[in-house]
């Protein structure tokens, strides 16, 4: 695989960095990829896609924590490889960082440089593995104060329940000491599960799915063995059974179809008693990803009516019910419905008492938004939307609008069951005894109910 360029952009288009391998690629590629990007979103279609080509430059772009990561090539090229590959990099440059924003970058942007021509050398890749850097990298990252952080910091959307994770969890440098030249021993496993759920116009489940992936970093000194134990009624595959076979599935424990194991994983032990033995390297990787079909309770339960209100008119109503338990709070909810073109407006009517709700009509798209900042497990929330069309509707108004879609993310709750048992580290001493942190986050991929 070859590249030409590597760059990253702000949401603003700014230049944050660049390196030009090959120079087979204009010099103006970063403003061409931006005003492709923007101009992509204001002509009313959703976000550019990951792949396009303009000029006979293939650019290929991922969006982490709105920085825009991109390369450029004029060749062939594998689009998966490439995407990886930049998913990697960030991954990589987090991982010595601590934080991924600008302010971070241009701190360390000496370092940055540094990792990248490790990583690429001619275009070509080399290796994108934190430990082996390790080896070739001896800049010390400046370490960007919490203070500075954006308030919407990923490391708040764990500080849930009784026992709360550190402010800087996911914010350390895996390279750098702490203040005071210690280094606080600890490790976070975390279980993150995307899941795409379609539902009927009745509220039945058409399809489910869950994405689901075990990510560790470690911070332990000497790089100890650990154990990670999994459900013991964990199932791989289903036996020959098709995917949409449930007769036996509530009896059956936790069933995955599918899954693949990081390269340092040992899997001695883990047929007969579900553990994962393992020396982590130095970064954060994914442990265990896995994919699950089994039928799961979904975490929101959303009905939709749209019916005509007179002349030119017509209401919408849409209804969410959390269906998890009160102790879990789902953040960053927002719930999407297209409307007809001809909708010329639309005025909305809330709850008495709704606090932390946001409405918006994007005229230019026909897009009807709902913004919730929080559900609770169990509460149920109302939009009644009114619609005025500039002209007369013909048939069936349901045809014409929707479906409805969310977004949202859960923390400390997983749809799928699997779980951590325990997290054994291999002792240096009697006195040792690090800090373990083990959370679940569940994510909507795509969550779709047709109305």
């Amino acid at each position: 695989m070859m590249i030409s360029q590597f760059f990253v952009l702000s949401q603003r288009g700014d230049n944050i960095v660049f390196r030009d391998y090959r120079a087979e690629v204009p010099k103006g590629s970063t403003e061409t990829f931006f005003r492709k990007v923007k101009f992509w979103k204001e002509d009313g279609n959703a976000e550019a896609p990951p792949i396009f080509n303009v000029d006979g430059v293939n650019y290929f772009h991922v969006k982490v924590v709105g920085l825009y990561f991109v390369a450029t090539t004029r060749v062939n090229v594998s689009p998966s490889l490439v995407l990886e590959l930049l998913q990697r990099i960030a991954r990589v440059i987090k991982d010595y960082l601590g934080v991924l924003n600008e302010d971070s970058f241009r701190k360390n942007f000496v370092l940055v440089y540094e990792l990248l021509d490790e990583v690429i050398d001619f275009g070509y890749v080399q290796t994108t593995s934190t430990e082996v850097l390790k080896s070739y990298i001896f800049n010390e990252p400046i370490v960007v104060s919490p203070a500075r952080l954006q308030p919407i910091d990923p490391a708040a959307i764990f500080t849930q329940g009784a026992k709360r994770m550190p402010g800087t969890a996911v914010t350390k440098s895996v390279v750098a000491n702490d203040p005071g030249g210690r280094r606080r021993e600890e490790i976070f496993v975390d279980i993150i599960e995307k899941i795409s759920v379609t539902f009927s116009s009745s509220g039945y489940i058409l399809t489910s799915e869950i994405d689901g992936t075990i990510q560790m970093k470690s911070y332990l000194s000497g790089n100890p063995e650990i154990r990670l134990a999994l459900n013991e009624d964990l199932n791989i595959g289903r036996g020959g059974r098709s995917v949409y076979d449930y007769r036996s599935s509530s009896g059956s424990g936790v069933i995955l179809d599918d899954c693949n194991f990081h390269e340092s994983v040992r899997l001695d032990t883990f047929d007969s008693d579900r553990t994962l033995s393992l020396v982590p390297p130095d970064g954060e990787f994914p442990v265990m990803n896995y994919r699950m079909t089994q039928e799961f309770k979904p975490p929101f339960h959303v009905n939709t009516l749209i019916e005509e209100a007179g002349r030119l008119k017509a209401e919408v109503i849409i209804k969410i019910r959390a269906e998890f338990p009160s102790d879990i709070i789902a953040n960053t909810v927002t719930v999407q419905m297209p409307l007809p073109n001809y909708t010329s407006r639309a005025s909305f009517e809330l709850e008495l008492g709704a606090a932390g709700q946001r409405t918006d009509f994007k005229e230019s798209s026909k897009m009807l938004e709902w913004n919730l900042k929080k559900i609770v497990g169990g509460a149920e929330h109302t939009l009644r939307a009114k619609l005025t069309f500039s002209q007369e509707f013909h048939g069936n108004i349901t045809k014409e609008a929707g479906p409805v879609s969310m977004t949202f993310t859960i923390p400390m709750y997983n749809v799928s069951k699997l779980q951590v048992k325990y997290l054994q580290i291999a002792k240096k001493s009697s006195s040792y005894n690090p800090y373990r942190w083990v959370r679940y986050v569940t994510q909507a991929n795509s969550y779709v109910a047709r109305i």
